[in-house]
């Protein structure tokens, strides 16, 4: 290892002074302030049988998220100021989600039906703003028009079809952020941990433990295992360890299943479902999530369970909805539960799903969870006027004189 030297300059009678030898510092930045835009459709059926809920009472849309925030529609078919004794309906668009002082530029767009795509619309984009975009100063705050059409107008107008209307709501929620300058930038890979443990797994090397599952073989790895998983943990290396951890037998699990639980602790993915089950049918691949789901469960895989449960979430059907049911009941998987209940307790869904063999599964290995439907259709099904009446009870009117811009409290 070779030393460093310093060497010491000599003083010189030339050199020159501080402040005649040291250049200006200059540097630079930049503010840079944009949109980041989003858009929702709403579509609104049976727009005759909303009429006369009441002035103030609304319909609304579902929460869309654009910017960071979320954002919902409101549409008022008897409008929303008394003065106005229900002449024109009002719609809306408003911050659902907390913050403040959030800036927004909006678009309310009532789509033509005839084709004719002679659209009413009411942008900020595209054009200058005098007093620039509006600011939304919390939760509940919105942004529409009281008198956003004539109600007779409407009602015989191209823009109502079969008794529908159809809304586009566009937001961009203005962001700002000062940039300086980047002296160096080194590209970094993305973690690539999950493929190398994958290709551990495939190439069989290093493996101390195997698995005998319904006739098949799987060899693994104790280290891998129990950092993964904390049953493997405690059956490998615990105090209670199993007495040949050479082979172990397991019971009551598929194969598939149980190549699939290895796959995502080795590679951190879900394996593809349809190549497990060799069939390329909804049904197959919901069935081996179900599965799976109860393997996640079994061996504490947390992040397993949730990514089983959202694959189901997507595909709950009538066929298959009453076993996933009774599957988030005995595994404590609250938000598919409430997925399914929701699913089933539609008027066209319950008489459908009550025919099928899952039904008759969930009666006799989850009786305690037809209580549970039971209220909730009766939830679902509940006084639609009480509904609006405790939702205009939480709404406050705080619109300004024009009705275009309205600050109040969800």
């Amino acid at each position: 290892m070779g030393k460093i030297l310093r060497e010491t300059a000599k003083p010189s009678s030339k050199s020159a002074s501080p402040s005649s030898s040291s250049a200006p510092v200059a540097t630079s930045s930049t503010s840079i302030t944009e949109t980041v835009k989003g858009s929702h459709h709403f579509k609104i059926n049976g727009y005759s049988l909303s009429k006369g809920m009441g002035i103030g009472k609304y319909v609304a849309s579902d929460s869309f998220s654009v910017g960071g925030y979320d954002w919902a529609i409101y549409f008022y078919p008897d409008g929303k100021s008394v003065e106005d004794n229900a002449t024109y309906v009002s719609l809306f668009i408003a911050l659902a989600s907390d913050g403040t002082d959030v800036r927004a530029l909006f678009e309310l767009t009532l789509l033509d039906q005839s084709g004719k795509e002679r659209h009413k619309v009411h942008s900020h984009f595209e054009r200058t703003l005098e007093s620039g975009p509006y600011t939304l100063k919390y939760r509940g705050s919105m942004w529409g028009y009281k008198r956003f059409f004539k109600r007779t107008a409407l009602e015989t107008s191209d823009y109502l079809k079969d008794d529908c209307l159809s809304v586009n709501c566009s937001v961009g929620v203005v962001r700002s952020h000062t940039e300086g300058p980047r002296i160096y930038s080194i590209g970094i890979p993305p973690s690539n941990i999950g493929e190398q443990f994958g290709q551990l797994l495939e190439s069989g090397r290093g493996t101390d433990v195997s698995f005998e599952v319904d006739g098949e073989i799987f060899a693994a790895h104790k280290l891998v295992l129990a950092a993964r998983s904390p049953v493997f943990r405690a059956q490998l290396f615990g105090p209670m360890k199993d007495q040949n951890t050479h082979c172990i037998k397991v019971e009551d699990m598929e194969a598939p299943v149980f190549k699939a639980s290895l796959h995502y602790m080795y590679w951190d993915t879900l394996p593809d479902l349809h190549e497990l089950t060799g069939l390329n049918t909804k049904w197959a691949t919901t069935l081996m999530a179900q599965h799976l789901l109860a393997a996640a469960d079994r061996y504490a895989l947390e992040r397993l369970r949730l990514m089983c449960e959202a694959s189901l979430c997507e595909d709950v059907a009538i066929n298959t909805v009453a076993t996933t049911l009774a599957l988030a009941e005995q595994h404590h998987c609250f938000q598919l539960k409430a997925v399914c209940l929701k699913f089933i307790a539609t008027s066209e869904n319950l008489r459908a799903v009550m025919q099928t063999d899952g039904f008759d599964y969930l009666k006799e290995s989850c009786p305690s969870v037809l209580t549970e439907l039971l209220e909730y259709v009766a939830r679902f099904t509940e006084n639609s006027d009480l509904m609006f009446k405790h939702r205009n009870d939480v709404l406050l009117d705080g619109s300004d004189i024009n009705g275009r811009r309205v600050k109040q409290r969800l």
